[in-house]
């Protein structure tokens, strides 16, 4: 969500944002709506000032004085009445248009309307040369005996796994990396729920727009989240923090679920794009400020390289254009990784500064040295997701035997096995 008075002031710069972004919003009838509420909050405050006078006048007169004031005090509370219905109902349609805004973009994005604009500004590693045929991890998962998807797509449907064995350790050795990384960084870990309420959905910008990706449970009156950011937006949602609190640096963990509405017939086969996941998530809550927002940027950037480097995954970074990077995202860089069964690189990763768009949702504040209240920024990366980042080292570090090599740092938390 935007300030609404950067609306009021720039909305040419607002009406850029709409239109490189792809959003389907009429900023000059947001702003006349706006006039407009502002128009009927006067007059209400009008109104209970004028409400008041009259009290203090019924109270001063005489019996036959008040009984006139009666008669007109009932007709002056029915038409405030309905002045107060009126702005409420304007001031709902203009909360439900605000949060449709987008956050400007950095002026260097890449302009265009999705993925197909997005620009590679840096490729790392080489992918594997096989001197065998080498199987896709769906065939080499099933040789080895390591997942059940026909047995998991009875349970739960389309785009079900269980996976078995060394594939679930592998999978947590993994995730447990990429906490012990982010904690070297002095990262806080924390898990965080799934089951979410809609308002924190809301906050962090999930709603209203990606309702239909989200899994709902309405007897419960909750969401499944399709990301740790969620709740980790939402545990300081409403809070005024001290700036000497900041940053605050949250490595999340937590199961993540999408209905991936709109993908079908994409990835269909095993695990690069199912219902349910694993992530550990990086997040940062800092001060207001463009340059602290950029320093953290690169520093979740660069942990999430480090971790592909650590398993030797070759990947490439690419800056995400204006109509691919979302609604609230002032910049966001994907990251990537070689996938040898699709011979192309396939998104791991995904690095975005809001700014105070997403703060603005979910008031989440600081107090600034000064006193001064303002919203903070926010700013997330995945550090690992799996089973996607599972299915990058099975297929990149397998061998002709279909054995798979595991990376070094990956050995500690695999009893040193060198090989699965």
């Amino acid at each position: 969500m935007l300030d609404v008075r950067t609306i009021r002031e720039h909305p040419e710069l607002v009406k850029h944002a709409v239109e490189v972004k792809g959003i389907d919003l009429d900023v000059d009838a947001l702003v006349a709506l706006d006039t407009e509420v502002r128009r009927l909050r006067h007059e209400v405050d009008n109104a209970m000032g004028e409400r008041k006078r009259r009290s203090k006048e019924f109270g001063r007169a005489d019996e036959a004085t008040r009984e006139r004031l009666r008669a007109e005090q009932a007709d002056f509370d029915v038409r405030l009445g309905a002045t107060k219905d009126e702005h409420a109902a304007r001031a709902a349609e203009l909360q439900d248009l605000l949060l449709q805004v987008p956050g400007i973009p950095w002026d260097q994005a890449p302009v265009g309307a999705g993925e197909a604009e997005n620009v590679v500004i840096k490729k790392v590693g080489t992918p594997p040369s096989f001197d065998f045929e080498p199987l896709d991890h769906v065939a080499l998962l099933e040789e080895r005996g390591w997942a059940e998807f026909a047995r998991a797509r009875n349970v739960s449907g389309e785009r079900a796994y269980a996976l078995r064995g060394d594939a679930v350790l592998l999978e947590r050795a993994v995730l447990s990396y990429a906490l012990d990384l982010l904690v070297t960084r002095s990262f806080t870990p924390i898990s965080v729920p799934s089951l979410v309420r809609e308002a924190a959905l809301v906050g962090t910008g999930m709603f209203p727009k990606g309702r239909e990706e989200t899994y709902e449970l309405p007897a419960d009156d909750l969401f499944l989240a399709g990301t740790g950011e969620v709740a980790l937006v939402g545990l300081h949602a409403g809070e005024i923090l001290d700036k000497a609190q900041l940053p605050l640096l949250y490595a999340g963990i937590s199961p993540c679920f999408r209905r991936e509405i709109g993908s079908a017939g994409r990835d269909v086969r095993g695990l690069i794009r199912v219902h349910q996941f694993e992530k550990v998530e990086q997040f940062v809550v800092c001060e207001a400020d463009d340059a602290e927002s950029e320093k953290w940027h690169q520093a979740l950037l660069d942990c999430a390289e480090q971790l592909l480097l650590d398993l030797d995954l070759a990947y490439e970074v690419v800056e995400c254009s204006t109509g691919d990077m979302g609604l609230g995202k002032f910049r966001m860089n994907d990251i990537n990784t070689w996938f040898p069964s699709l011979e192309s690189y396939r998104e791991t990763h995904s690095c975005s500064t809001l700014h105070d768009w997403q703060a603005r949702r979910a008031s989440l504040r600081y107090r600034d040295t000064d006193g001064t209240i303002k919203h903070a920024h926010t700013l997330n990366n995945t550090a690992a997701a799996t089973p996607r980042l599972l299915v990058a080292l099975l297929e990149n570090h397998q061998n002709a035997d279909r054995t798979v090599t595991v990376p070094p740092v990956l050995r500690p938390y695999l009893q040193g096995r060198e090989v699965l």
